[in-house]
């Protein structure tokens, strides 16, 4: 069933796990990963990137077969847009039915950020869509050496508190540690951050920066604040991984191996966040 993260994410805050938040590279992807949801019994936030978008994924062509797979769905789906920094493009995924939209603006000062964010939340919340923004900013894996030597700029408290109240935004993603891609060295999260924010803060939290993150990290983020977590890396990376060890050139075998390994990665995760299944 498609649905909005809101009432997943009140579950979330009140049984302390979390909801993956699969980021697609293709229809194919997006098929298998609705799949093990359903066989996990398990709910599924589908997220498209904005930076993904091509020729060969476009926004409308996305819609038309993901609408009718979420909805037929035997689990709640929520159809994100994730990273969306174009304002006209996250308005028009609006209307054409994602249930979730994420304005970026984390790159600009936090006033720009608020002003970004609330035209977005006032398009969206009459539409019924729910609304994620960024405070603080998330860097790069490759550039993520130690607490020190990344890019990112850690979520304060009080800046989190203005953002909120300014914004009526539905979740926030915070900055504590992690790193969107692969890492080079050893994240280290600031779980007291975590705690501080999710302590003071009623709007659910969400990570980016999931994959390589370590289980142990990212099971103290599902059971200690964050609602939802974002895996894209660890999905192509297992894919690949299989098709390492298993050569072909036969396209049939290609394509099973790459579907084992997203539908590998996505059980694994609900495992590491504890995410809880769908009463029947």
């Amino acid at each position: 069933m498609l649905v909005t993260s809101k009432e997943l994410f009140k579950d979330t805050q009140k049984n302390h796990y979390a909801i993956p938040a699969a980021n697609v590279s293709d229809l194919n992807t997006m098929k298998w990963l609705i799949e093990t949801a359903e066989e996990e019994k398990k709910p599924l936030i589908l997220g498209l990137a904005q930076v993904h978008l091509s020729d060969e994924l476009e926004l409308e062509d996305m819609m038309k077969v993901a609408k009718l797979y979420a909805e037929e769905a035997s689990v709640p789906v929520v159809l994100h847009l994730d990273h969306g920094t174009d304002e006209d493009l996250i308005k028009k995924a609006v209307d054409l039915g994602f249930s979730s939209v994420m304005i970026d603006a984390s790159e600009d000062d936090l006033d720009t950020n608020i002003a970004r964010t609330k035209e977005i939340v006032d398009y969206a919340h009459p539409k019924g869509v729910v609304v994620e923004a960024e405070i603080g900013h998330v860097g790069q894996g490759e550039n993520y050496e130690s607490y020190d030597s990344t890019d990112s700029v850690y979520t304060t408290l009080d800046e989190a508190k203005e953002f909120v109240d300014r914004t009526g935004v539905d979740s926030l993603a915070v900055s504590i540690g992690t790193a969107h891609g692969l890492y080079k060295g050893t994240p280290k999260i600031n779980f007291e951050r975590l705690k501080e924010l999710s302590e003071n803060l009623d709007t659910p939290l969400v990570l980016h920066g999931g994959s390589s993150s370590g289980d142990e990290n990212l099971n103290r983020c599902a059971t200690g604040g964050i609602s939802k977590i974002n895996i894209f890396s660890d999905f192509v990376g297992a894919a690949k991984k299989n098709l390492e060890e298993n050569p072909t050139t036969n396209y049939v075998e290609i394509i099973k191996q790459a579907h084992d390994g997203y539908r590998d990665t996505l059980k694994h995760y609900y495992d590491v966040f504890e995410t809880q299944t769908v009463e029947d």
